[in-house]
């Protein structure tokens, strides 16, 4: 009943909006909440209906040739008659460039070409629901699939057949095109700016270009953005990062040794995978083919000798190069938002691989609200959007891309820009909207950060290794607390997260701390007397003592429910070795204190530790949106180690002996985690 009565709501909203929404006789009503109200629903029907073309062209492996002579290989998609002849109107343009080659993007294009199995699969994983069994982050993953992102990866007919083009290009040394992988480097991002160019002159487009993708494709959108070209006029990356290095390749110097390897397996394997239509055609590039038996394992050989040197002076340069923090390399790495002009749409995650950076870049561009939005789920890397279409959540991904588009290239006044423009999923809680985040916040949204001291007073809460507590004044601790390297963070949150969420399906690992504890220090405050949310950037100090030149800490702060269900909100590491903050690129509290306290992750910055004396480390968390529920606890948890999220490249390794680590609590030097509340917790 509840199925049909939707269905004929949409049905209605088809009929009666749509029309609306292309006379160009009035402004849609003005977003309203998460869902956006009957705006929302305007954009739903929208994307649903019937479109005005009713088939799609595609013109398989278009040539474009860069400025040095390399030839990168694209499929074009255009809005075709009922002949499937393509239209000869001239229509916005939206790119995505991908490294996992297009045929992936042709599979998923051609299951929804079917007739019916689109749709079929797509009601299928809405319907498959193991919530409230074990294995519920299954469900959190298929959802994900129906809910519009397999559209916003690969194609979107319904964009296509709407009135836009669509172009799906190989970067450089992946899929069917010519060169050597440069990994989002400079080479890269020209190659990004001349597709953009060359797509905004060919005969099918208007001139004006968009960008479309998820994670690789969407750290591209942000860096092309930073280089302003003429054409570009609209992004909407989903999961993007822009500092690479302090997002996923080595955050605070550990490693990503489970994501890394298997990802650079991944892109390497399927740029071997050869033209097979152009070898019937005798037509084989056999340029492609030297291109990859030069370089055949590209980025590998870095990966590999990053754990087999010992010493550092036996360390690949370009190893070296990349935590480095002033080496050309590095900076090339580094994305510019704020040179960003175009309106972005982010979205995001609490617990994905470039969580660190998604609210920063949304910060960071100087647009104003409207003209940037960001959207904040409590998801990981592979199930972005897995909470959408119903009311009081967000619509689809691919229906918000839809409407930004229509919106900024085709210039339909729709209310988009009306919309959050910050809209989160609590985690503890639902989706609000608010008018910034963090530092951005104003009014009722902004929150205050406060110390909260760690103690060896024991919470009463905890079996880990040591149950401390977490107060409100400065405390008179003098003990020192030891945790040892181990591997309980197997089964913890990060491992989730380095896995790009696939270890997610775990619930008693993803979702709850406690066997990841057994192994952890831990301080947990009083219950919460009232709501009380947890909003930004956090930061944790730690007074620590080494028993070698090096050490890798790993905290993590979590909601503690009063059943024990220990919730990680969010999490950071450091090498100790690697503790030298750039003050630059740092934020801090009104209170003095560090919120972002961002690490030059430089080997030219290293600073051994002294065995038994007392080392002062900050340490930089993602910035999150939590609420604690009346009885809730807020927990820090203290790990000396994160495999196998992360690892310290060998020679690092080396230096810290795996020996054990000691949290020093001293009055004079005092631990404690700078976290920004709203509300009155009764601390």
């Amino acid at each position: 009943m509840k199925y049909a009565l939707r269905t004929t709501v949409a049905a209605m909203a088809t009929v009666v909006l749509v029309p609306f929404l292309n006379s160009g006789a009035a402004a849609t009503p003005a977003p309203t909440g998460p869902d956006g109200g009957a705006a929302g629903a305007s954009w739903v029907a929208t994307q649903d209906a019937a479109q005005q073309y009713p088939k799609v062209f595609i013109e398989w492996d278009v040539p474009i040739t860069m400025s040095d002579g390399t030839v990168l290989k694209s499929n074009v998609y255009r809005p075709a008659d009922a002949s499937g002849r393509p239209i000869e109107t001239r229509t916005p343009t939206v790119v995505n460039l991908t490294p996992y080659t297009k045929l992936v993007s042709n599979l998923a294009d051609h299951a929804s070409a079917v007739p019916g199995l689109s749709d079929t699969l797509i009601d299928a994983l809405r319907r498959f629901d193991l919530s409230g069994t074990p294995l519920s982050g299954v469900t959190d993953l298929t959802k994900a699939f129906g809910g519009g992102e397999l559209r916003n990866f690969s194609v979107d007919r319904q964009l296509i057949t709407s009135g836009y083009t669509q172009v799906v290009v190989d970067v450089r040394g992946t899929g069917f095109s010519q060169g050597e992988w440069n990994l989002l480097r400079d080479r890269e991002q020209q190659d990004t700016v001349e597709v953009i160019d060359w797509a905004a002159t060919q005969p099918w487009s208007d001139g004006n270009i968009g960008m479309s993708g998820i994670s690789y494709s969407a750290i591209n959108q942000v860096q092309a953005a930073a280089r302003q070209p003429a054409a570009l006029k609209a992004i909407f990356p989903i999961v993007p990062g822009s500092d690479l290095i302090n997002d996923v390749l080595a955050p605070g110097g550990g490693f990503g040794f489970n994501f890394i390897p298997l990802w650079l397996t991944a892109v390497n394997a399927l740029k071997w995978l050869p033209d097979a239509q152009a070898i019937a055609n005798g037509q084989f590039d056999r340029q492609w083919l030297a291109d990859r038996a030069a370089s055949p394992l590209t980025f590998m050989d870095v990966f590999l000798n990053a754990y087999t040197s010992t010493r550092f002076e036996d360390a690949d340069p370009r190893l070296k190069d990349l935590l480095s923090a002033s080496s050309p390399a590095r900076q090339e790495y580094l994305a510019d938002p704020s040179a960003i002009r175009v309106p972005t749409f982010v979205v995001g995650g609490w617990h994905d691989l470039f969580t660190y950076s998604e609210s920063k870049i949304y910060n960071q561009i100087p647009l104003p609200s409207g003209q940037k939005q960001l959207l904040m789920g409590n998801t990981y890397h592979l199930n972005s959007g897995n909470e959408y279409g119903k009311p009081g959540l967000p619509p689809r991904l691919d229906v918000l891309q839809r409407a930004w588009f229509d919106k900024w290239l085709k210039g339909i006044d729709n209310g988009i820009d009306g919309f959050g423009p910050v809209t989160v999923r609590q985690q503890g809680g639902g989706w609000v909207t608010a008018n910034g985040f963090g530092d951005s916040a104003t009014g009722a949204d902004r929150a205050t950060h406060r110390r909260m001291y760690l103690s060896a007073a024991s919470s009463g809460t905890a079996a880990s290794l040591h149950d401390g507590s977490l107060r409100p004044d400065p405390v008179a601790d003098g003990d020192r607390l030891t945790v040892a390297p181990g591997v309980s963070t197997v089964c913890s949150n990060d491992a989730a997260q380095g896995t790009a969420g696939a270890l997610s399906i775990i619930d008693g690992c993803a979702k709850d701390s406690r066997i990841a504890e057994t192994n952890a220090l831990t301080f947990t405050s009083a219950p919460v007397a009232t709501k009380t949310a947890i909003s930004g950037p956090i930061a944790v100090r730690l007074n620590t003592v080494q028993d070698a030149e090096d050490g890798y800490w790993t905290v993590t702060v979590n909601d503690v429910a009063p059943d024990g269900r220990s919730s990680v909100l969010t999490s950071g590491q450091l090498m100790a070795s690697l503790r030298q903050v750039d003050d630059a690129n740092s934020t801090r509290s009104a209170n003095g204190d560090y919120t972002d306290p961002r690490p030059f992750t430089s080997l030219d910055l290293r600073q051994p530790t002294v065995p038994g004396e007392a080392t002062t480390l900050d340490i930089t968390l993602s910035a999150t949106e939590a609420v604690l529920e009346p009885g809730h606890r807020l927990r820090v948890d203290v790990f000396a180690g994160n495999f196998p999220k992360g690892l310290p490249v060998l020679a690092m390794l080396v230096d810290t002996g795996l020996r054990p680590q000691h949290v020093q609590l001293d009055p004079n030097r005092p631990s404690f985690v700078n976290v920004p509340l709203r509300g009155d917790p009764g601390w």
